[in-house]
């Protein structure tokens, strides 16, 4: 079907680095160097619409009410921040230093129009002189254009004419791909939504091995902003082995996403030999023969996995690398940080996380727990939204596997174990009891917790009662409104 196409734009890290500089949570070295790449990236692609989508005085979505330069005065702005899915909060912390210049917008807007009217030449060429494939590619180039200087209603109108002009499949998958990550950058989840459906009845209807591999990465990461982290968590950890979608988000960041998805949704069986057991995982948060095991290739996982040779991230080619990750790095001296560019990822408080759940060590956890919720699921655009779910749902995970153990525990041990206060571990059983989510009861007076162990039999029954009162009650409307109808009629 051909190489992949359209993966260079929209460029995801420039969201990231949005969500970044309104960040509260995050460092003022983070915000700074986030604030430079935006302006960088600003400059060298010339990106005028996405400098006077975040910037603009009256429209920004960065600048406070009022801000301006002296080309252009103060003038009141509508509350787009307040509706922008781009930033981390409603109201940022601090202001954010990218103040609105006139004649840099300016200059900006004059190289789009100079480029534009260079691809419209070539396709106006094309069209006299050349075929098809030739007035496609200028097509192609407009597209990419718009979604490289992140104009999204021009980009994703682009795209779907150059979609509807397209008769190779893989390239209309490309062509979709694309169009989701334009969603993806400025956080339509209706449109990713759509477009992941329509992605995927497209590699059904034939899509090569390839792209198939790279749409369960698209999936999974649309799910994790949907918070359907069940049904995340097995493509993401699917996609470890496979992974060549670079265009989506580092390989760093793809091995967070699965280890937290992973470890709040499955079972502790898939658990174990999922996410413990991964070898793509144990070579970046387990021990060090465990990161050795990974190096020397005595551990192996899926296709491609035990390959000695590791192909670099930056490769173009459509066969996926079998892991992106430096080994060999991971091996030297017990370090578990990856560097992506700039980047350096500290794996130390998931590797904790994960082992500490797994073996039992309920106080570490909560030690580890709270470090996630600061280095990962505060500073990351897609989970910060579900940052307080996440924590409540793990939380919940190790009562629940302490407590399937036992028929009657002492509150005192059991807060001992955890590192917290009575009060605090009875006011949160409350809220899980009362939500059904542990079946257990707290008795107070003599200080205890005993488990109720709910018979299948039962639960059964209860739940054909349930569903029963509620089909019962379904079918009386369905009846009143066919005897109003019928009484309309007569």
């Amino acid at each position: 079907m051909g190489d992949p196409q359209f993966f260079k734009y929209p460029v995801l890290s420039l969201s990231q680095h949005v969500f970044t500089v309104t960040n509260p949570y995050a460092s003022k070295a983070a915000q700074d160097a986030s604030l430079q790449s935006l302006k960088n990236a600003i400059s060298e692609h010339k990106m005028a619409p996405l400098y006077k989508h975040l910037a603009h005085p009256a429209s920004g979505i960065l600048n406070s009410p009022g801000e301006g330069s002296a080309q252009q005065p103060p003038r009141l702005r509508r509350g787009s921040s307040a509706a922008s899915p781009m930033i981390a909060t409603k109201k940022p912390a601090a202001k954010v230093d990218l103040p609105w210049d006139e004649k840099h917008y300016d200059e900006l807007i004059a190289e789009n129009k100079k480029e534009l009217e260079a691809i419209q030449k070539e396709e106006t060429d094309a069209e006299e002189k050349a075929g098809d494939s030739e007035i496609q590619a200028a097509r192609a180039k407009r597209a990419e254009f718009y979604a490289r200087v992140c104009d999204k209603d021009a980009a994703l109108d682009s795209f779907e004419k150059l979609f509807d002009k397209t008769g190779i499949l893989g390239t209309k998958i490309d062509i979709v791909f694309a169009i989701i990550r334009i969603g993806m950058f400025f956080g339509d989840k209706i449109l990713v939504k759509k477009n992941v459906a329509r992605a995927n009845s497209l590699v059904e209807s034939g899509g090569d091995w390839d792209r198939r591999n790279r749409l369960k990465a698209y999936q999974g990461l649309h799910l994790i902003t949907v918070r359907s982290y069940n049904l995340a968590a097995p493509l993401l950890l699917d996609s470890l082995s496979t992974f060549t979608s670079y265009e989506l988000c580092s390989y760093s960041n793809l091995i967070v996403y699965a280890l937290l998805t992973g470890t709040v949704s499955l079972k502790r069986v898939d658990f174990k030999t999922k996410v413990v057991d991964a070898p793509e995982i144990k070579a970046v948060v387990g021990s060090s023969d465990d990161r050795l095991a990974a190096l020397t290739g005595a551990a192996s996982a899926g296709p491609g996995a035990g390959d000695e040779e590791m192909k670099d991230a930056g490769d173009t080619s459509s066969t996926p690398a079998p892991a992106a990750v430096n080994l060999t790095t991971l091996a030297q001296g017990g370090s578990i940080d990856i560097e992506e560019g700039n980047e350096v990822v500290d794996f130390k408080p998931l590797a904790n996380l994960v082992s500490s759940l797994y073996n039992g060590d309920y106080k570490g956890f909560f030690t580890a727990l709270s470090r996630v919720e600061q280095e990962f699921l505060s500073q990351d655009r897609y989970m910060a939204e579900h940052k307080a779910w996440y924590v409540r749902e793990m939380r919940l995970r190790a009562y629940q596997q302490l407590l399937q153990s036992y028929r009657v525990v002492d509150m005192q041990n059991m807060a001992r174990d955890f590192g917290v206060t009575v009060d605090f571990l009875d006011s949160d059983l409350k809220g899980f009891i009362a939500a059904d989510r542990i079946s257990c009861t707290v008795d107070r007076v003599h200080g205890v917790i005993e488990t109720n162990r709910p018979d299948d039999k039962n639960k059964q029954y209860n739940d054909v009662v349930k569903q029963g009162d509620q089909l019962i009650t379904k079918l009386q409307k369905y009846g009143q409104a066919v005897r109003l109808r019928g009484s309309e009629r007569a």
